[in-house]
């Protein structure tokens, strides 16, 4: 069985391209070379070479248009492939597994913006790659739901994996560890840090984290980690772009959002990984993989809830402060995982590969011609 993968890109960037090259270096530890499908490639990155490369080319074509044509140059790249099943982790029409790590309906929905052109021409495509796909795999189960409810798809189609996260990169530190962590940032001892990862600001609710603050005496900093935000103050603090965000999260007191919608939100697993309790709203996906005791959830765009949020996090804060440097670090001391799930990279492409046997076994019964 010949596996392909279809990705915007094979580098560094958003969301599903990282969790495309997870999926990669997964298939390359048992042994698999897929045909990789994108736009573009990062040769000097370690899962080029473990990819054959596939490049489809967009550059010359509107930014908006370059979706469509991507898909529709795919059926006939992979013509010349010998693909047995493909793993679709951009919008494509004819992947076998489609890889659901948001959808655009449910963006709309959330933000309240109404549909533009171009938003109805992304629809369009996502519709066909879940009506042509043989099984969807929802990121979270926030997706599931929106799959279900807005695209009208039967639940049985839709397979709930989230996504993995690598083990050995985000875990605790020790508590010396993290104290120099804590002075490189410039984090004093006497103040409590909640970190916010983001390069959109606006979309990951900086304003509503800034208004819950604004009257608060709690000694609490939000340390702003990505895009520089348009101001700083007491309250906010920039730390510039991090290469490294597990070390920022180590050396941090918590890890906060406020996205009015976030499909899965993989930073809140790669916190609690670190020993970093999350202040998250309930419209992010993961809060439904992480466990009650690493998380403090409040309702979205509600500045009273968040306030309430940030309150208990800090009164649990001082309670176990002796501890807090590992407070989730279950993994080592044997208590409570702060994930619920195998976050692993290989039970995640195991699972991947059970779907690929089962679609590929049933092509091969029916009889059914390969793309």
């Amino acid at each position: 069985m010949k596996i392909g993968i279809s990705s915007n890109a094979l580098k560094h960037s958003g969301g599903l391209e990282r969790y495309a090259m997870d999926v990669v270096r997964g298939l390359a530890a048992v042994g698999i070379e897929p045909v990789f499908f994108a736009r573009r490639f990062d040769m000097s990155i370690p899962e080029s070479r473990l990819v054959k490369p596939h490049r489809i080319n967009v550059s010359f074509l509107p930014g908006k248009l370059r979706d469509s044509w991507f898909a529709w140059r795919l059926r006939r790249a992979r013509r010349a492939e010998p693909v047995d099943v493909l793993i679709g982790c951009n919008r494509v029409d004819t992947s076998e597994i489609a890889i659901c790590g948001g959808t655009h309906l449910g963006f709309l929905r959330a933000t309240g913006r109404q549909a533009r052109r171009s938003d109805r021409l992304q629809i369009a495509l996502e519709r066909r790659q879940y009506e042509q796909a043989s099984v969807i795999v929802a990121h979270s189960k926030l997706m599931g739901d929106e799959l279900h409810e807005l695209y009208g798809i039967d639940e049985a189609r839709i397979s709930v994996l989230y996504p993995p996260v690598d083990g050995a990169r985000f875990a605790p530190v020790d508590p010396q560890r993290r104290a120099e962590l804590r002075r490189r940032f410039g984090f004093a001892d006497d103040e409590i840090v909640l970190l916010f990862p983001s390069s959109s600001h606006e979309r990951k609710g900086l304003p509503l984290i800034e208004a819950a603050l604004l009257d608060t005496s709690l000694p609490v900093v939000v340390a702003v980690a990505g895009r520089p935000p348009e101001r700083t103050s007491g309250r906010v603090r920039y730390i510039g772009y991090v290469k490294n965000l597990e070390d920022a999260y180590r050396a941090a007191d918590f890890t906060i959002l406020a996205s009015k919608y976030e499909p899965f939100g993989l930073v809140g697993v790669e916190s609690v990984m670190c020993g970093t309790p999350v202040i998250f709203p309930s419209s992010i996906g993961c809060v439904d993989a992480i466990a009650a005791h690493a998380k403090f959830i409040f309702e979205p765009d509600s500045k009273s809830g968040l306030c309430a949020a940030i309150e208990r996090a800090v009164l649990q804060h001082r309670a176990e402060r002796p501890q807090v440097s590992s407070l989730m670090s279950g993994a080592t001391s044997g208590s409570a995982s702060p994930v619920l799930y195998d976050a692993s990279v290989t039970s995640h492409v195991e699972a991947l590969l059970a779907l690929a046997k089962d679609i590929d076994a049933r092509k091969g019964a029916t009889g059914l011609a390969r793309c």
